[in-house]
């Protein structure tokens, strides 16, 4: 397995984390607090990371819910956290297992692989009205301005309601059993001769921008990856920076993307 990165801003700055083990790449979102949280969630998705990968590097065949679980609980000891009033984080993962990849996705990141995306969009399925207006008041041009800071707040009141619990949505936070509900798929290692793994603020403007062939994408190197994003944030900047034409809940998110070729 070949892999190449980038992230922006840098790794000790960002609340997105990429870490890569001999047989699998993990790559974390701190979800942006826009409510008070005992800690940053670039602390969170640091802790909760470097558990996944040593648990991966010492057994590297282990039930990836499994290894999850266990992040999730160490993490969760270690920094006294409490489920609803902690900070969360997307986990994605793949590996290779022999002549077989597996995929692992706890919320909205994503793995692009040749047959489509894996992702976990059940966040977003919860259809809930501070999404919608906040959306809607950006492309009208409203921009970011107190009503939009209020409605983020509004909104993530009411996902944590619904947060690891079943109707609603599972994510990386103080619950060890959202693991359990992560979505998970395998398939021939035959079949996935590149990946792409990036979070949301990556993938949504690559997208929008056309940056989005991923066999060319899978095969950059880190410098290659690096101007991607650069260009992306250079876009939010210049072209569109209050958010009219990609609405989106700040001008910059933290932007990471991993590029892996698999070697039979």
């Amino acid at each position: 397995m070949q892999v190449t990165t980038a992230q922006l801003p840098g790794i000790d700055a960002s609340d997105d984390k990429i870490f890569v083990v001999p047989n699998a790449v993990i790559v974390l979102d701190g979800a942006s607090a826009f409510r008070p949280i005992p800690v940053p969630a670039s602390v969170y998705a640091d802790d909760l990371g470097h558990r996944i990968a040593r648990g991966l590097t010492d057994h590297p065949d282990a039930d990836l819910r499994e290894v999850v679980r266990s992040a999730i609980e160490g993490t969760t000891h270690r920094l006294e956290l409490e489920p609803g009033n902690s900070p969360s984080s997307t986990v994605t993962i793949l590996r290779q297992r022999g002549d077989e990849v597996d995929v692992f996705a706890l919320g909205d990141s994503v793995a692009v692989l040749p047959a489509g995306v894996v992702t976990d969009q059940r966040i977003d399925a919860l259809d809930l009205e501070p999404r919608h207006s906040y959306r809607q008041r950006l492309a009208a041009g409203h921009g970011y301005d107190q009503t939009h800071r209020d409605l983020l707040r509004e909104l993530q009141t009411q996902q944590v309601a619904h947060r690891n619990r079943e109707g609603g949505y599972w994510i990386a936070e103080a619950n060890p059993d959202a693991a359990a509900h992560a979505v998970l798929q395998t398939v021939p290692a035959d079949d996935v001769p590149w990946a792409v793994l990036a979070t949301d603020g990556a993938y949504d403007v690559m997208a929008h921008l056309g940056l989005d062939d991923w066999p060319k994408v899978s095969h950059s190197d880190d410098a290659q990856l690096a101007a991607i994003l650069e260009q992306c944030q250079s876009w939010e900047d210049e072209a569109d920076p209050n958010a009219v034409a990609l609405p989106r809940a700040k001008r910059h998110d933290d932007k990471a993307i991993a590029a892996v070729e698999l070697r039979p």
